[in-house]
């Protein structure tokens, strides 16, 4: 019963925060949303609603990721879940500021219902976004051959491409060689959770072991147990790679669209840079959303690869905004659904 009380209690703690959060983000955005009302009146709306089915199209894609991932360790869900699943997860990582952290977390907490241990969740979350950048690297490809068509790659194009795909690449080499071996992930991840209680002890001084080392030590074994299964069937991640690749390429069309409501064709190649940069920046920042990185640094980008900023600067806004404003609202929708279901031990 007490568990219970306390259960529901922190259902409605997390109901509070999560509309703190859209508050904020939305303040945050004010300006920005005001803009952007300002330049609707002024483009091809037919243009810009070809974000709707590209968002869908994303989303599916998405949740085919999840889906291919799963299934090779063992576990079988309907698309349509997992489509729902992913319309949460961009949720989680556009309101709550923390690097995509929160999307770990909450992958966890959604599926443990289901009987999927953290471990799990965790190495499909990593192989995510693993399959993203891969595909990533392999627009890059794309993008610098069609800005090299139309004789628009200049030495800092150059640098930014090359220095991206470097670090995607090293990240990913990294990632898989701590996790393949059971030694590594241990101490790795043991160290990591040391650093981290460390610094919560300096503000919860009477709580030494915030996170419980024993635990993080289970779940990165289960992680390993996992990511050995995968390698045995490293052949059938091509199908996740496919759609992966496919919701990188709905972004960009996306994007594109948008530049085609303001009447201007730009070079898709300028596009796919300007996405990839974005996008990695926009991960790892602790800013909900990457807000103010994400555009920023696809304007300069933009910018780098001859498109004027008084164009590429609304394009984005418009494009962010609109976004946002289609895929938060379901994403919301499902994450409250899931927040308020009961839970097996619930009832």
């Amino acid at each position: 019963m007490v568990e219970t009380i306390r259960r529901k209690d922190w259902k409605t703690i997390a109901t509070i925060v999560t509309f703190l959060a859209l508050l904020g983000t939305a303040y945050a955005l004010r300006e920005q949303i005001g803009d952007t009302l300002r330049n609707l009146r002024e483009v091809n709306l037919w243009f810009i609603l070809l974000i709707v089915p590209l968002a869908a199209t994303n989303h599916y894609c998405q949740g085919k990721v999840y889906q291919g991932v799963f299934r090779i360790l063992g576990d079988r869900f309907r698309t349509k879940p997992m489509f729902r699943l992913s319309l949460e997860m961009n949720f989680v990582n556009n309101i709550f500021p923390s690097a995509g952290v929160s999307g770990f977390s909450y992958l966890g907490l959604r599926l443990r219902k289901e009987g999927i241990k953290a471990g799990k969740t965790t190495l499909v979350q990593i192989m995510r976004f693993a399959l993203l950048f891969i595909s990533f690297q392999l627009l890059l490809g794309v993008g610098l051959f069609l800005l090299a068509l139309a004789g628009d790659v200049n030495s800092f194009v150059m640098l930014v491409a090359g220095s991206l795909a470097t670090l995607l690449f090293v990240g990913t080499v990294l990632a898989v060689y701590i996790i393949s071996s059971k030694a590594r992930i241990n101490g790795f991840f043991t160290t990591l959770t040391l650093a981290v209680n460390r610094i919560i002890h300096v503000i919860r001084p009477r709580h030494p072991e915030t996170i419980k080392i024993n635990s993080v030590k289970t779940v990165f074994t289960e992680l390993h147990d996992n990511y050995r299964l995968l390698r045995e069937n490293v052949n059938l991640l091509r199908w996740p790679l496919v759609y992966a690749t496919a919701a990188n390429i709905s972004e960009v069309f996306a994007i594109w669209s948008v530049f085609l409501a303001f009447g201007q064709v730009v070079n898709p190649g300028a596009i796919i840079l300007a996405y990839a940069v974005a996008n990695f920046a926009g991960i790892i920042s602790v800013l909900p959303g990457g807000i103010g990185i994400y555009e920023a640094l696809m304007t300069g980008v933009f910018a780098a690869a001859g498109v004027p900023v008084g164009l590429s600067l609304p394009v984005v806004l418009t494009f962010r905004i609109i976004s946002m404003g289609l895929q938060i609202p379901p994403g919301y929708f499902f994450y409250q659904r899931n927040l308020q279901a009961k839970h097996p031990q619930e009832t």
